[in-house]
């Protein structure tokens, strides 16, 4: 799902660079407010970003021009949080574009929204409301990945096809995020179901 360089319009590559810009800063600022907070999540924060980082390097190609890859976006909002989520993701993403050229720079701002804010936001809001209705962890956590992904897979779709003025990038990112997000789902339910059994204090939902 990481966007190259030259996929996207200035026009696009513009927008969605400010858009991600002025939340980051919402978001720091949220962030550095609630220090606290941040201190008995530090660990975690470290530690799920390294995972998420070492799981999206694994990617299959797709045609269109694009690749499938585990995101983790829901994963990080319901363990840290929405805020600490989007900053994990954020960085995980930066990284990736600075040292292994995955992802264009041109691109950082498209790709953080997509998988880093579209994705943490979707999967959290899923997650808290699929649990609220439930009570069924695991079945929440399946929800939120499958959902995250998929909005976050057409939101990349719908960038590329404004960029390209065709609506066929929306008909391959859409389909195949529905389907890997059901692999997705897998993952974050049996996650979050795991750790709401063996250490339920630190999910940052609970």
């Amino acid at each position: 799902m990481h966007i190259p360089d030259g996929y996207l319009s200035p026009a696009v590559a513009g927008v969605t660079l400010l858009l991600t810009s002025g939340l980051l800063l919402v978001i720091i600022r949220k962030i550095s407010s609630a220090k606290d907070s941040l201190n008995k999540k530090i660990s975690l924060f470290t530690a799920l970003s390294a995972g998420i980082f070492v799981a999206q390097m694994i990617a299959w190609p797709i045609p269109g021009g694009t690749s499938l890859h585990l995101v983790g976006g829901a994963l990080a909002g319901i363990l840290v949080g929405p805020w600490l989520g989007i900053l994990s993701m954020s960085l995980v993403l930066l990284v990736q574009c600075l040292v292994f050229h995955d992802g264009g720079l041109t691109a950082i701002g498209a790709n953080i929204l997509n998988m880093g804010v579209i994705g943490v936001l979707a999967g959290y809001a899923v997650f808290k409301l699929a649990y609220r209705v439930s009570k069924k962890v695991w079945l929440s956590g399946f929800l939120a990945g499958w959902l995250s992904l998929t909005l976050a897979g057409l939101a990349c779709g719908i960038e590329l096809g404004i960029s390209w003025n065709s609506t066929i990038p929306i008909y391959v990112m859409g389909p195949w995020h529905v389907v890997l997000g059901l692999i997705e789902g897998l993952i974050t339910g049996s996650v979050v179901g795991y750790l709401a059994r063996k250490s339920p204090n630190i999910i940052g939902w609970s």
